[in-house]
């Protein structure tokens, strides 16, 4: 399993400073979240210019739309928007005795809350594309984040791997054990299927809990003193803080400028 995105590219969204990539990220984030409901013409051209530097980069331009339709199962939670905001009724669907009436208003949501997700789903994923995990860890240090936090994004990075082969040789073992049927379906009922993944996940976790005490140990035997030992990063140089002071700008104005257009 490689959690790592990044993509090797000579680029300059690649050379560039891990930690001004991440402020420009949350930046980007942070300004398509303020963006006003029903901008549909400036999430437009954000996404433009997501393309062009996803282009930029030398990952190709729909390199970021492939990837970041993994949002979409998680934006359903706005579709009750569609029918219980007030406003003029479009649609009219009759399910038995219950009626639901799309609105022009939860549609307008909806639609705004799926693209800002998407816009930020990938704003994200070109950081991840263009940044090594390792760079990613060593800049949230370098930034101050919560060295809870970072030992949690690190020991999450080494070991998920670990843990998703420990559950792919307990699902092998329990296929070789398993009698198939020649004809007709194998196995018991769905409750007694339920019941043996349950004791699957239930022996997964006393597992990876028996590991986790151990690899503690170890740690602590071999100086471990609760984070991660790394080089100091340089200083950006001057035209790397150019760069960010400009993109950090238009973000800004960027935002400022559509919710003023939107309160005429």
């Amino acid at each position: 399993m490689e959690l790592d995105r990044y993509i090797p590219r000579h680029s300059p969204a690649h050379r560039a400073d891990a930690r001004l990539k991440i402020l420009l990220a949350v930046a980007a984030v942070l300004g398509i979240a303020l963006l006003p409901v029903g901008a549909f013409v400036a999430y437009a051209i954000v996404w433009v210019v997501l393309i062009g530097a996803s282009a930029l980069a030398r990952l190709g331009p729909f390199r970021l739309v492939r990837g970041s339709w993994v949002v979409l199962p998680f934006v359903l939670v706005a579709v009750p928007l569609l029918f219980t905001r007030p406003g003029e009724a479009l649609i009219t669907v009759d399910l038995g005795p219950i009626a639901l009436t799309v609105t022009d208003a939860g549609l307008r949501d909806t639609l705004s809350i799926v693209a800002k997700s998407w816009l930020s789903v990938q704003a994200a994923l070109l950081l991840a594309y263009t940044t090594p995990f390792a760079d990613l860890v060593d800049a949230l240090r370098a930034l101050r984040i919560p060295t809870v936090i970072v030992s949690i994004i690190s020991f999450m990075y080494r070991y998920l791997a670990v843990l998703t082969d420990e559950a792919g040789r307990m699902s092998r073992a329990r296929a070789s054990r398993s009698a198939e049927a020649p004809h007709g379906r194998s196995g018991g009922s769905l409750m007694w299927r339920a019941k043996v993944t349950g004791s699957m996940v239930g022996s997964l976790f006393i597992r990876s809990y028996e590991r986790s005490e151990r690899i503690y140990a170890a740690m602590l035997a071999r100086g471990f003193s609760g984070t991660f030992q790394s080089t100091q990063l340089p200083r950006p140089d001057h035209r790397s803080l150019t760069w960010f002071a400009v993109a950090l700008a238009a973000i800004v104005l960027f935002v400022v400028a559509v919710n003023l257009w939107a309160l005429r």
